[in-house]
């Protein structure tokens, strides 16, 4: 193992750039050169090789986002593109590749291992669906971001005594609703994993009322509805005001927070010491005692279930 590459891809989450410097430093540490990747696979494709220094991540850690910049590749999920991302990795001399990124990152890096590139995923994503790892990179982050909007709105809502729906990122997901709802002390938190129930929903707001409350907030998974419909149906039954909020990709952007940038550094360092073992095909992830490594077909084919108890209390502390 004489040269590795790293490559970010698919949605940015908070601290892949702590990630990404220490795969580089770790590697440097070893006597590894290391190549970054621009773009992530599409970049793979394409060619669109970097080589990097210690100063190439100087002054990163803090910063959200990517320095390799990322992209949802549709080419590379086709199979002559995947053999000719080996083909350049080959061409290249890069001996192994850390894939830093969520399920459809994971997805490419296993393509890959199948054609014999050794290959190390590192789970990124606010999102927080992926088995074996206690957090994802950018989870943390994203959830004191929603925090802090939930309770900023908060006051407002106080202010004008309105009922606010706060729609977080999470199409097939509800881990960040969950976190940020019970966090922020949400009334009602609303995810894809469990059915929408409206008439709950507005009990929960009458009960408020009833003990002289006059706001309150629903904190809302983009995959559990539309936010904006589920104000129509709130009003049909109630006599409240509503305003929906969006929080979007505000939720992606930002500085990393301590833990995601301490999580980065160790995820991204131990992938570096596989590589250096000649292991591949793997996922770190902090399930269990330290940093460990599955399978990445494993992990892909576990279920990273919601937690139905931080529901449940969610609903009792919330009554």
């Amino acid at each position: 193992m004489k040269q590795i590459g790293v490559l970010t891809s698919g949605g940015d989450a908070p601290g892949m750039n702590a990630a990404i410097r220490a795969v580089l430093r770790r590697g440097i540490s070893l006597g590894l050169k290391v190549v970054g990747i621009r773009r992530g696979y599409d970049g793979l494709i394409d060619g669109d090789f970097l080589a990097m220094n210690v100063s190439s991540v100087g002054d990163i850690i803090h910063r959200g986002g990517t320095i390799l910049l990322t992209a949802r590749s549709q080419r590379f999920e086709r199979p002559e593109s995947q053999d000719l991302a080996a083909v350049r990795l080959d061409r290249a001399g890069i001996d192994g590749l850390v894939v830093i990124g969520g399920e459809g990152s994971l997805h490419g890096a296993l393509e890959l291992a199948r054609r014999g590139v050794p290959v190390i995923g590192v789970p990124a994503t606010i999102d927080n669906d992926i088995a074996f790892t206690g957090n994802c990179i950018g989870f943390d982050t994203a959830v004191n971001a929603g925090a802090e909007a939930v309770n900023r709105l908060r006051d407002t809502a106080a202010a004008y005594e309105r009922v606010f729906i706060v729609e977080t990122m999470g199409r097939h997901s509800g881990h960040l609703a969950l976190a940020v709802g019970v966090a922020s002390g949400a009334e009602s938190i609303l995810i894809p994993e469990l059915p929408v129930d409206t008439k709950e929903v507005c009990c929960r707001i009458a009960r408020r009322m009833e003990r002289g409350k006059s706001h309150s907030i629903i904190v809302m998974a983009e995959g559990a509805g539309n936010g904006f419909e589920l104000a129509k149906r709130i009003g049909s039954s109630l006599d409240v005001e509503l305003r929906v909020t969006v929080l979007g990709h505000v939720q992606r952007g930002g500085t990393p927070t301590a833990f995601d940038r301490l999580l980065a550094s160790q995820l991204g360092a131990r992938a570096v010491d596989l590589l250096q073992d000649r292991r591949g095909g793997l996922m770190v992830g902090t399930e269990g005692s330290g940093i460990n490594a599955w399978p990445i077909d494993e992990v892909l084919r576990a279920e990273r279930k919601i937690d139905l108890g931080l529901f449940e209390l969610a609903n009792v502390l919330a009554y």
